[in-house]
């Protein structure tokens, strides 16, 4: 979901090392991150990240049709183009719209909740995220942000069109305003966040990330606890793919943390 260069930069930030994984897991994009120091005799642990590389074109897995990962390689879309006139007008209506889900669906109700709370949820990621260059973050917090605002638009587009596809009601990306995932900021840490600057703002955006972050896993496994949920294939892809970016992102996050200033 993020090229070579993006996922190596984020990594390098954090001063780990980034290698391929073998070519058996080529097509889904999959690399390595040595996190220094932290494994076993000092060694390095291993975590992983999803990753496109520039030079290969987004792969085609089974059941994810092709303009979804098209749009996951164009990290150009801008956040108005993602708001979908028709389907967010139900969803202004109230997220307890009732989820209707014909019989023999490959889909299930836990599926559709699952998509539409994860817009909200990556949508106020990208509004903390986009703090971060007003508020003089640190270089490597800040192309940690950028990493992030960049994959998460992506995958809200990609997740509108999931349930435009199978006709649900599709959150635009204002719906964080007014739905609350686990791990999602209050308003008062989101106050705490914007009125921080330097490395104040460095340490809450990487405290409340950590946060949001550990809540979208959190998602996800509730999503995999539900009778049935999570077996259609685009949404078992994007489920896992969360886990494992989302993942490598916390460990980034916590060894940033680590090397920030006192005080």
């Amino acid at each position: 979901m993020f090229t070579q260069a993006r996922m190596e930069n984020a990594f390098a930030a954090a001063g780990m090392g980034v290698e391929r994984i073998p070519e058996v897991l080529r097509t889904r994009g999959l690399y390595l991150a040595r996190f220094p120091g932290s494994g076993e005799s000092g060694g390095a642990t291993i975590r992983r990240g999803v990753a496109f590389p520039a030079s290969v074109p987004p792969p085609q897995l089974p059941g994810m049709r092709s303009r979804r990962f098209a749009l996951l390689a164009s990290f150009g879309v801008s956040a108005s183009l993602l708001v979908l006139p028709a389907a967010s007008e139900a969803q202004h209506a109230g997220h307890g719209t009732p989820i209707t889900v014909p019989a023999g669906a490959p889909y299930t109700v836990a599926d559709v909740e699952f998509m539409q709370g994860m817009i909200a949820h990556h949508a106020q990621a990208i509004h903390m995220s986009r703090m971060a260059e007003k508020r003089g973050a640190n270089p490597r917090v800040l192309r940690l942000a950028q990493k992030i605002d960049q994959s998460q638009v992506a995958e809200i587009r990609l997740m509108q069109e999931w349930l435009v596809h199978y006709g649900q009601v599709a959150p635009d990306t204002s719906s964080w305003r007014t739905m609350t995932m686990a791990g999602m900021l209050t308003e008062a840490q989101l106050r705490e966040l914007d009125a921080a600057t330097g490395v104040a703002f460095d340490r809450a955006f990487l405290t409340l990330m950590i946060q949001h972050h550990e809540g979208a896993l959190q998602m996800v496994e509730d999503l995999f606890a539900a009778p049935r949920a999570g077996q259609e294939v685009d949404v078992n892809v994007f489920a896992n793919d969360v886990v494992t970016v989302q993942t490598a992102e916390i460990g980034v996050m916590r060894q940033l943390l680590s090397q920030l200033p006192s005080g």
